[in-house]
């Protein structure tokens, strides 16, 4: 068996994969499964590297009927599978698992159709998030949703996490523009929810799939709304003395009903790596800056861009630069967009954490962050999505170093404990996966957790579909008392039918 992922298992077990890998060739042949260990390698970890895990094979279907037949091989076969679009998850979400199949979407990807006067995409789900925009820009539309990965994640696992973006803070989330998808249950059952109208009808399923972590079915295509690209777009970069006025000058906008298309922010480390990285002329005399911009008619931009210069001088900012074209707007924008590969060039090794908090709170907990830095003795830069108080505290470490990964995992858990008790959450958009698992109890008792799980066990009664995410402990379905979603529909037996 060389080469094979499970070289010391027992006979029974390689045999039992042996047959697992012939008949998944089958339902997928071709260059459809990747069963050795040299091939698998590239599937071992996501876009949370300090862990790595060999599947027990590595299916690619190209077909929805194919992802049916898997599914359902799988299903009755009790055999575990673990679903993954792009492998840019920051949580573990697509973290394989040794005795399951690794069900990859990346095959998936073509735009199915385009309707411009109806402003719709319909999408394979491994059409990357920035290849949506890339299809439609000619015309004058974009993709709103557009997280820092968009060059490289997938529009189906932009769906599975909610994910979010700089400009999310006016044009919402994933869930805010996602109007339907097709997905397949664990049995096999193909299922469509929504469409290219407005809103659905009856329970709103779109929206439970919506940042469901691949724990309740698989993506196979996916509908979405597209935008007009604004009139004009123009954004000012901000700097501050301390990163708690550039916090105040946040809420202070808010407050003033100013929503601008995107405000993000970045303290004084991830600055001077970001511009020594991107060299986009940031000021570095500052210990923190802020993007704020502002979009819509020439008219409206230019009054709102006096009101935030007005509410930023008020709040002690030293410096504020205006772009005057488009080029130097995206300028602005480029060392944001680069400051998490920036910041690899500053530590061996970082770690990504994902909280959101109430934005009043957000000169309170980046004190805090700065006694954690000092607690752990790790340092900490700070890139995040200021405007929807989406924190992406980056905690640099030395994996090289004994003790350096797991003090910056506590230092993770407890800026995501300060989270919780500011009265913020333990993601925005990076998922729970198994990164948050096991601090699920912080923010839910035990009675919200069995109901988070009946939901899991009416799409998925048997927990074979990306198990060990998410749940600390799962429950087995027949102890909550079981659901099951058959055709698209939860049925209730207890419920007469009329």
């Amino acid at each position: 068996m060389s080469g094979l992922a499970m070289p010391k298992a027992d006979s029974e077990t390689l045999a039992r994969r042996a047959t697992i890998v012939a008949d998944l060739s089958a339902i997928v042949p071709g260059e459809g499964v990747v069963e050795t260990v040299n091939e698998m390698r590239a599937f071992e970890s996501d876009g949370l590297t300090a862990y790595r895990q060999l599947p027990l094979v590595v299916v690619l279907p190209e077909t929805v009927a194919q992802v049916s037949r898997v599914l359902k091989y799988c299903n009755e076969h009790k055999i575990r599978v673990v679903p993954r679009g792009s492998g840019t998850s920051l949580s573990g979400g697509a973290l394989p698992l040794e005795d399951a199949v690794l069900l990859v979407m990346s095959r998936f990807n073509h735009i199915l159709s385009i309707d411009y006067p109806n402003r719709v995409v319909v999408a394979q789900p491994g059409v990357t998030n920035l290849g949506i925009t890339r299809a439609v820009e000619e015309e004058g539309f974009y993709y709103a949703p557009d997280p820092s990965s968009q060059i490289a994640c997938s529009i189906g696992g932009n769906v599975a996490e909610n994910s979010g973006g700089v400009h999310c803070l006016k044009y919402g989330l994933t869930a805010n523009n996602v109007l339907g998808i097709e997905m397949v249950l664990m049995d096999g059952e193909v299922v469509r929810l929504g469409g290219r109208h407005l809103d659905a009808e009856g329970y709103d399923l779109l929206g439970l799939m919506t940042g469901s972590e691949g724990l309740l079915g698989v993506v196979t295509e996916v509908t979405v709304r597209i935008l007009k690209k604004p009139d004009t777009a123009r954004a000012l970069l901000i700097g501050f003395p301390t990163s708690e006025q550039g916090g105040q000058c946040v809420a202070d906008i808010i407050g003033a009903g100013i929503i601008p298309g995107g405000m993000e922010m970045m303290d004084a480390p991830a600055i001077r790596a970001a511009e020594d990285f991107v060299q986009v002329g940031y000021p570095l005399d500052c210990e923190a800056l802020l993007i704020v911009e502002l979009d819509g008619p020439a008219v409206e931009v230019d009054h709102l861009i006096g009101a935030v210069e007005a509410i930023a001088i008020r709040n002690g900012s030293t410096t504020c630069r205006i772009s005057q074209s488009e080029d130097e707007r995206l300028a602005f924008w480029a060392g944001r967009k680069a400051a998490f590969p920036a910041v690899g060039r500053i530590s061996p090794d970082y770690y990504c954490m994902d909280g959101t908090i109430p934005r009043k709170e957000l000169p309170r907990v980046l004190h805090g962050m700065r006694e954690l830095s000092e607690k752990y003795g790790l340092g900490v830069a700070n890139v995040f999505h200021a405007g929807d108080g989406n924190l992406h505290p980056l905690i640099l470490y030395d994996a090289n170093k004994p003790g350096e990964l797991e003090a910056a995992e506590a230092f993770g858990a407890d800026i995501l404990r300060l989270c919780v008790e500011v009265g913020g959450v333990l993601t925005g958009e990076h998922g729970v996966g198994v990164e948050k698992r096991d601090l699920m109890p912080e923010m839910f008792n035990e009675t919200d957790l069995d109901q988070q799980i009946r939901v899991k066990c009416a799409f998925d009664p048997g927990h074979l579909l990306n198990p060990g995410k998410v749940f600390p402990q799962l429950r087995r379905c027949a102890e909550l008392g079981r659901m099951h979603v058959h055709r698209g529909q939860v049925a209730f037996p207890d419920i007469p039918r009329f």
